[in-house]
């Protein structure tokens, strides 16, 4: 096994068990300071994970996140806010973890450390997939199963880690190498490495649903208005896009069934909902791309 890096123990929290409550949060908040800063190196390979995940939604592709702990957790909570964020279906971005569902809430003792496990897992994967496989030490067997049975079915794979020892950037296709320093508490990576891995699959998600046309400007036009909250900000939405008074917006909202974009695209455009939807259905669903189809008129 390559060195754990993640298991050092930080110099800076030695004495942190004698520390004042308000110099433990002071610690902890000094280290989480480092997270963003050592991202930012690794931002040309997080540019290139985006493009090739865009690349392959395009194709009809899916995206899906392994990890085993803390890591499988992360990456099935940045994969379940796809679908109301973006409108995407529930099964375009998937995170499995180690164990199953169960590891969710409680710790399945050996899953990390089975390659055939991760092999099994795996066998959802297709040649018109990524495969992005998380872990701070970049270690676990299980990881390594995952990427053999990538490999047998062509499919792209992206390790994301903390650990520039990590087996998995020997195998995977495309490796973001985020390096922290030890943890506050040695080798507790749910803390900087967990963040890390949060920040950086925010990054994935949100750049490939931008890539392919997700949003206007910086608005999520394909959000799911399930509850008050979002039926409100779908019509905040709509008037700022249209130029239109929230009643307004709420009235073609209720009209078109709440899709945000139809609604746009009839009031710019002039247009009932069966027209609005053909504009956006010959445009691949882009809402500026069929703005621009019309202004060009």
């Amino acid at each position: 096994m390559s060195e754990m890096i993640t298991e050092y123990r930080n110099e800076n929290t030695k004495d942190i068990d004698l520390l004042s409550t308000i110099d433990i949060v002071r610690k902890i908040n000094e280290e989480d300071k480092l997270v963003a800063l050592a991202i930012e190196d690794e931002t040309p390979n997080i540019a290139k994970a985006i493009d090739m995940i865009a690349k392959q939604f395009l194709m009809g592709g899916k995206l899906y996140y392994f990890g085993a702990g803390t890591s499988g957790r992360i990456g099935i909570l940045d994969a379940s806010e796809c679908p109301p964020t973006f409108g995407v279906p529930a099964d375009m971005v998937t995170g499995i973890i180690a164990g199953g569902d169960k590891a969710i809430r409680t710790a399945v003792e050996g899953a990390e450390d089975n390659f055939e496990l991760g092999e099994e897992d795996a066998k959802i994967l297709t040649d018109q997939d990524v495969c992005v496989v998380i872990s701070a030490s970049g270690n676990p067997k299980y990881l390594l199963g995952v990427l053999a049975q990538a490999d047998k079915v062509n499919c792209r794979t992206i390790a994301l880690t903390c650990n520039h020892k990590a087996l998995i950037l020997e195998e995977a296709g495309l490796s973001i190498c985020v390096e922290v320093g030890p943890e506050v508490i040695a080798g507790s990576s749910r803390m900087k490495a967990g963040s890390v891995q949060k920040m950086v699959l925010n990054m994935l998600s949100t750049g490939a649903m931008i890539k392919i046309g997700k949003t206007y400007e910086n608005f999520m036009i394909d959000l799911m208005p399930t509850n008050e909250k979002l039926k409100d900000r779908a019509i905040r939405i709509v008037s700022e896009i249209a130029g239109v008074n929230n009643s307004t917006a709420l009235q073609k909202l209720l009209e078109c069934g709440w899709s945000v974009k139809t609604a746009i695209i009839m009031l710019k455009c002039n247009m009932d909902k069966a027209q609005a939807e053909e504009a956006l259905r010959k445009n691949c669903g882009v809402l500026r791309r069929t703005l621009n189809s019309f202004s060009k008129l």
